[in-house]
């Protein structure tokens, strides 16, 4: 929301983002200058790294 809103059973600040209107409305509030729309917001993920792996070296055997 760019401006703040209110109905009977809500109020919207600037800033709020919400998802009560139907696209519709949301279109005309948009059109009219009273909201913007909101870009989904990619999730970052986090992603463990594999640990190196550590082994000792085999000890040499005598034939």
């Amino acid at each position: 929301m760019l401006t703040s809103i209110s109905g009977q059973d809500f109020a919207l600040s600037p800033d709020d983002e919400t998802d009560r209107f139907t696209t519709s409305e949301a279109t005309r509030l948009i059109d009219a200058g009273y909201a913007v729309p909101v870009a989904d917001k990619a999730t970052e993920k986090a992603v463990k790294t594999a640990a190196p792996e550590k082994r000792a070296a085999k000890p040499a055997t005598k034939e």
